[in-house]
């Protein structure tokens, strides 16, 4: 594992512990999740934008006009 120093202004920190306590974890861990969500948000983000440049709109659409049109069930509209 690696060590870091981070400086943070006060009132941010004081929110980290609150944050951290109301999660029953030490700093450390609350920091280490907080960056392993945002790592994972943004190589999903990565991975969907690619994919999505990969689409096909014409075998979209083909796929889309093969659902039967119909009202919507009660409840759903």
């Amino acid at each position: 594992m690696t060590t870091l120093n981070l400086t943070l202004p006060n009132s941010i920190q004081r929110h980290l512990q609150e944050m951290a306590d109301l999660e029953g974890v030490p700093i450390n861990q609350f920091v280490m999740s907080a960056v392993v969500e945002k790592i994972s948000a943004l190589t999903a983000e990565a991975y969907l934008g690619t994919r999505a440049s990969r689409a096909a709109p014409d075998a979209f659409r083909a796929i889309l006009d093969k659902v039967p049109h119909r009202a919507p069930l009660e409840g759903d509209e």
